[in-house]
């Protein structure tokens, strides 16, 4: 469709996963929309990451799905290991029963390439989809027939609607919450990424992996066709620090986690140096728009990262905000009043769940214990019956066109 339905831009304030989803999903129903990125660059930080069933059809429904599979690892389970004695906790086998209950797999990818498969089919829609680098939104004017976006250094533009999916520290949040910075969660984590090489033998599994100790847990899975092994280890402290995105020595990562069992250990020994980042998350607020201006993503719902679901929630807050907006036909204030009440309990319950599912990870003494009883020697389909809330699409999402 070349011709725009609406003659200002719906103007999206980030263009990371969820911004970049945003607007090619407006655009795939006729929307004109400027993209507005902060960087001098488009490009996404960070490594690996899990995409659940529900996160795959928020893709297809883009349009992007087979396109990002291409570079995908299909894992055959997800597994939670207790870090301490190396048992197995939780497993989840991924095969086929998994597949046709929710319609999508389980795989594990890199961030890029979810993010360069939604940069180049924006880029493919440049009837509709503007792209700007070096562009900061630091506020908005609501008007009577838009809203003026203000950006660093005075420029002004008229506006449809305002989307900000400007991540952890929104300026468009900022005016509409004002809740200030999120706060540190004392949750820190270590990231590095193994060649297939280095990985130790004994743990190259076809898996998403947890190993849950003591006031920790580590991650891995492998990436780019079994070249490379994704790994993340994170601890809780008190006085985790306020850094990202910061280079950490072996020795500063290996006495937090003395108390797990060789294995992971033996996994934790391989990297030279690891990227040290601080995790933040917010408790959930009950409004996200104001007039029409919204939040999408880590902007309206910051979570941890206990359940692998951040840029499965921002692509779903896409998909619905697009769908919002054809059926309100331009009248983005209703739009997106709809668009908040067909997300804001189901995206609040993932960061609830979340947060809880890390005091599940770094239980100790009698509390692990206890909980490797409630876990051990699960059906699947008790597993699969926990997780239809999560993993199952919204029917916004499914219907997408």
């Amino acid at each position: 469709m070349s011709r725009a339905r609406n003659t200002r831009p719906v103007i999206v304030a980030g263009g990371g996963i969820g911004g970049l989803a945003c607007a090619l999903g407006l655009a795939r129903k006729g929307f004109r929309v400027l993209v507005l990125e902060q960087a001098q660059q488009f490009g996404e930080i960070g490594a690996g990451i899990q995409l659940a069933p529900n996160a795959w059809s928020a893709l297809d429904a883009l349009g992007v799905g087979e396109l990002v599979k291409r570079e995908a690892v299909f894992i055959e389970r997800l597994l939670m290991m207790d870090g301490v004695t190396g048992e197995p906790v939780i497993d989840v086998p991924l095969d086929e029963r998994f597949r046709s209950r929710y319609g999508n797999p389980y795989a594990v990818t890199h961030r890029a390439d979810i993010h360069g498969a939604l940069l180049d089919a924006c880029r493919a829609c440049e009837s509709l989809v503007e792209l700007r680098t070096s562009s900061r939104v630091r506020g908005f004017t609501p008007e009577s027939d838009g809203v003026n976006v203000e950006l660093d250094g005075g420029t002004r533009i008229a506006a449809a609607a305002l989307v900000g999916a400007d991540g952890a520290r929104s300026a468009v949040r900022e005016r509409i919450v004002g809740d200030g910075d999120p706060p540190v969660s004392g949750h820190m984590c270590y990231r590095a990424v193994l060649s297939v090489d280095d990985m130790p033998k004994d743990l190259r599994w076809p898996a998403a992996t947890l190993w849950a100790g003591p006031g920790t847990h580590i991650v891995h899975y492998p990436l780019r066709g079994w070249k490379l092994f994704n790994l993340v280890a994170t601890v809780v402290r008190e006085q985790a620090g306020t850094g990202h995105n910061e280079e950490a020595p072996p020795e500063e990562v290996l006495p937090l986690f003395a108390a797990n069992c060789e294995k992971p250990l033996d996994m934790l020994r391989v990297p030279k140096v690891f990227r040290r980042c601080m995790l933040r998350f917010r408790e959930p607020v009950g409004r996200w728009s104001e007039g029409p201006v919204t939040l999408l993503g880590d902007a309206a719902h910051l979570m941890l990262q206990y359940l692998a679901q951040g840029a499965a929630m921002a692509m779903e807050d896409a998909v619905c905000l697009a769908s919002a907006a054809d059926s309100g036909d331009g009248d983005f204030t209703a739009a997106f009043q709809r668009y908040e009440a067909l997300r804001l309990v189901r995206a609040s319950r993932v960061q609830i769940s979340s947060r809880l599912f890390g005091l599940v990870y770094h239980a100790d003494g009698v509390a692990r214990r206890v909980r490797n009883d409630i876990y051990q020697g699960r059906s699947p389909e008790r597993y699969y019956d926990a997780l239809d809330w999560l993993f199952s699409a919204p029917d916004y999402v499914r219907e997408f066109r």
